[in-house]
């Protein structure tokens, strides 16, 4: 395992090109690419205010930079360095931005959610969708690109338009039975579309392309609700994390429940491997206490770690959330299958230090990892199973069916990892810092053998 050195980021605004050639990332009003092999400075684009989302289009041909404050979205070409878009929404404002599958339109949502205004780069046409809603996940595309779903609030009702994206026509125009809808999802093979209500109301509903309701699920009811959905790769399986603590698990073809997965405080399964991180402090002669080496704040401070396999019973450590604050800190927030469906990971958040993995063969628990600190963010490689975590200090986790390591990423002043993201090909990860990023790669030949 290799690092790369660290690079300037603003607000976690770095991504890798569809194609994997290339690495965007933004610093204040600037965008910086990259060449992902060689880390050279392909192209420097300056933007007219500080960045606050950015995206490539599909074809990896175009860079969309979108800066909330001013209204304001600049797309940039890498063929044509010269060619440039500005796109100014005016006093209406403008809350969110995105490319539409076809990498030739932009879609940004106005203020207030008044409308969606589309954008083409090819024609310059315009066109307005009215009554987007306000919500977790109120647009959604199909997997090929084909279908555009929109959840849309009107007449204190709840309405999902299916549009085609081709020419925006609207395909199908649907009252969606939910109290307050929350989200909505594509299933990969474009089929069948979730749709999930507010946690005030435990509902997941299933509609199929045209408009159809195939099933309504409900697990309980005057209780909060619903608080994460995921679809598996295969489209087979629909996880939805509860506020009560449990994955329930729906199946492709009957949609009812198969299995519900909890989170116990105390593990007593003997088939699951429980991993917990233990810290150790290296001992540091005074030959290395130089001023140079304390102000740089090397790693001669930073805590060792690795995982011992804790026979069962074991104690999870559980933090009560206050019942007199908003949003509690209490059921599944993270949900994420692993490329091959095989496998699937959660996190609860009153255990924020801990990752559950779940066999979707056996449907059982297979592995736990307890952290020493609250978990941030974890990815499957999208290769292989094999998962990475990061906890906000100087390390990287990984967990593979073979087992789970920690470590150290070995950067001058110490990158504190707050997110992470693959490269398309797996073979190396982006470690994010909260100013700073880093390239991990991994050793390939290695694990092939």
């Amino acid at each position: 395992m290799n690092f790369s050195e660290v690079f300037k980021q603003s607000n976690q605004l770095c991504k890798v090109s569809p194609d994997g050639k290339y690495l965007a990332t933004c610093v204040q009003y600037r965008l910086v690419v990259r060449d992902v092999s060689t880390l050279q400075i392909l192209q420097l684009y300056t933007c007219l205010d500080q960045i606050s989302y950015m995206d490539w289009s599909s074809d990896s041909l175009f860079i969309l930079c979108a800066m909330y404050k001013r209204g304001l979205v600049q797309v940039w070409s890498l063929e044509q360095p010269d060619w440039h878009c500005k796109i100014d929404e005016g006093s209406i404002g403008l809350v969110s931005s995105r490319w539409s599958p076809d990498g030739r339109h932009i879609l940004n949502t106005t203020e207030f959610h008044l409308r969606v205004t589309v954008w083409s780069l090819c024609t310059k046409a315009v066109s307005y969708i009215k009554y987007p809603k306000a919500c977790q996940k109120g647009i959604d595309f199909s997997r090929d690109g084909c279908y555009m779903a929109l959840a849309e609030r009107r007449d204190c009702k709840d309405y999902v338009s299916v549009f085609v994206c081709d020419d925006w026509h609207l395909l199908r125009h649907f009252e969606t039975e939910t109290q307050d809808l929350a989200g909505l999802e594509w299933s990969p093979n474009g089929c069948v579309l979730a749709v999930w209500d507010s946690c005030l109301e435990y509902k997941v509903l299933l509609y199929s392309l045209d408009g159809r309701l195939l099933s309504t699920y409900s697990a309980y009811e005057w209780s909060l609700g619903v608080k994460s959905v995921t679809w598996s790769p295969s489209s087979q399986f629909l996880a939805i994390g509860s506020f009560d603590e449990k994955v329930r698990i729906l199946n492709h073809i009957s949609w009812k429940k198969i299995t519900q997965f909890d989170h116990p405080a105390s593990i007593n399964n003997t088939k699951a491997v429980v991993y917990k991180e233990v810290e150790k402090r290296t001992a540091v002669g005074t030959d290395d206490l130089s001023l140079h080496n304390i102000t740089m704040g090397t790693t001669f401070f930073n805590t060792q770690s690795k995982y011992e396999i804790c026979p069962a019973p074991v104690q999870i450590p559980v933090v009560k959330p206050d019942p007199d604050r908003a949003n509690p800190k209490i059921g599944v927030s993270t949900l994420a299958f692993s490329s091959d469906s095989r496998y699937l990971a959660t996190k609860n958040d009153n255990m924020a230090s801990v990752v559950w993995v779940w066999d979707m063969q056996k449907l059982s628990l297979v592995a736990v990892l307890e952290q020493t600190s609250a978990v941030r963010c974890f990815q499957w490689d999208p290769r292989r199973p094999r998962l990475a975590l990061c906890t906000g200090n100087t390390k990287l986790y990984l967990w593979s069916p073979g087992g789970c390591v920690s470590v150290q990423v070995p950067t001058e002043g110490g990158l504190q990892v707050q997110s992470l993201n693959w490269h398309c090909s797996g073979d190396s990860l982006i470690l994010l810092g909260k100013e700073q990023l880093c390239l991990c790669y991994m050793d390939i030949d290695q694990e092939d053998k």
